[in-house]
């Protein structure tokens, strides 16, 4: 096992064993044989031995997108299956990181460990936050004292870019640069439409017209944050709402006999509603 004798993973796991009246003893067994497992396979199975950190990059990714559906869908079952999948490549990196020389999986959580309590004065210190925007203050003014030379050095450039843009809206708040009310927000994206339909209009400059749609999406994602919306998971929402009223509309015009690309568009809009209906519990 990838991990020091002395080392003990009680402090590490308390909470979560508390959460569910789970026997300390049980979840220390099931980490140490988790463990042990990502030993056996990185000395025995041909594919594991051949992982890297940079090939694995790629499934981790997918990985996490996997609990994003499943959290969205509500689904228990599926999310603690995502979260075993997510646990196994943390391991992989930490094992992967301890042939190395680099790191294991005690440094990994000695490093988390040590930067919860230093981002947390207000429980391990004499820090006071009234409330969990003040907390989210000092954690951004926090990690300025570890070396980052920007506020906005801390979001990846790899983030999709809705989410980035949230995250930089966030992080540009905890330091206290952000409007005060929704209402100045919500004007802010009406005077970004309307610089959009005035470049539209014009015609002249497809790189302004690209300027000012960012501009507007920008702004949108912004009243999102101050509305308390999170932005990606109404899209995304949005997204799965739009591919089941038009695999909707696919099955029923097909059992009809009719073919999509023959239809008007209001012959295909009787069966949209339809699957409206059908979402908000209505009958036809």
């Amino acid at each position: 096992m990838f991990i020091s004798p002395k080392f003990s993973l009680q402090p590490f796991l308390l909470m979560s064993t508390f959460a569910k009246n789970i026997p300390m003893n049980e979840t220390l067994a099931a980490f140490e044989h988790l463990l042990n497992i990502m030993d056996e396979l990185r000395a025995k199975c041909p594919w594991d031995k051949k992982q890297t950190h940079e090939s694995l990059r790629y499934l981790t990714i997918e990985e996490t997108y996997e609990l994003s559906d499943a959290i969205l869908e509500k689904d228990s079952d599926e999310i603690c299956a995502e979260l075993g999948d997510l646990m196994m490549h943390l391991v992989f990196y930490a094992k992967i990181g301890s042939e190395q020389n680099a790191f294991d999986m005690k440094d990994v959580l000695e490093g988390i460990n040590r930067k919860l309590i230093r981002r947390h004065p207000h429980i391990y210190g004499d820090v006071v936050a009234k409330d969990a925007e003040a907390v989210k203050n000092n954690w951004e003014k926090i990690k300025l004292t570890e070396g980052r030379k920007s506020v906005l050095s801390g979001v990846p450039q790899g983030l999709p870019a809705i989410v980035k843009a949230y995250r930089i809206q966030e992080k540009a708040r905890g330091i206290g640069f952000d409007w005060e009310e929704p209402h100045q927000v919500w004007d802010k994206v009406i005077e970004e439409m309307n610089e959009l339909q005035d470049e539209v209009k014009s015609q002249e400059d497809k790189s302004k017209i690209e300027s000012e749609f960012g501009d507007l999406l920008f702004a949108l994602v912004n009243y999102a944050r101050f509305i308390g919306v999170n932005p990606e998971d109404a899209l995304e929402r949005t997204n799965k709402k739009f591919i089941s009223r038009f695999q909707y509309l696919e099955e029923k015009s097909k059992e009809d006999g009719k073919s999509m690309q023959d239809m008007t568009l209001g012959e295909m809009d009787v069966y949209w509603n339809e699957a409206k209906d059908i979402e908000n519990g209505c009958s036809k």
